[in-house]
């Protein structure tokens, strides 16, 4: 009977852990190309570039380019192009009121808005920015990890 409890104990607990760490996520990746959608209207003009910057690495290798762009119909959308970064659980994107991110507690101490979750690890894909926004405050896109507080990497944005 001892054994059983025991053997239980031991699957719930490894069972939690593979939950928190998602192990299997440090192996698969997840590309995402999305195009640029870009509303249909016969005098929809091309998406103008507000700010832009590129990726740098802090607890995980993350590379690539953010740009934020004003699309005709007035909607604001965070484009990553060429994006790459480790996979992980519960990683966001966020927006943070400060001129760069180089580790964990800028973002910990800084206000910020999250776009939502990583829709993927690799390729390119855009997140809508809302109208409270306001681009003059929040000037670096941030990978984060949410479940345990890491800022994998970093884009400065500097206006066009």
């Amino acid at each position: 009977m001892r054994k059983k409890l025991i053997a239980a104990v031991v699957l719930v607990l490894v069972a939690v852990a593979w939950y928190a760490f998602r192990p299997e996520r440090l192996f698969i990746d997840n590309t995402v190309n999305e195009t640029l959608a870009v509303p249909a209207t016969a005098m929809a003009a091309e998406p103008m570039t507000l700010a832009q910057g590129q990726f740098h690495s802090n607890a995980h290798e993350t590379t690539g380019n953010a740009a934020i762009l004003s699309l005709a119909d007035g909607r604001r959308i965070l484009r990553l192009t060429n994006f790459s970064t480790s996979n992980g659980p519960d990683v966001r994107v966020y927006l943070v009121a400060a001129a760069d991110v180089a580790d964990d507690e800028t973002v910990k101490n800084s206000p910020f808005i999250e776009l939502g979750p990583m829709k993927g690890n690799k390729g390119d894909q855009n997140y809508e920015i809302p109208e409270r926004a306001d681009l003059a405050r929040y000037r670096t896109v941030t990978i984060w990890c949410k479940r345990f507080s890491v800022n994998f990497g970093s884009a400065p944005l500097a206006t066009s």
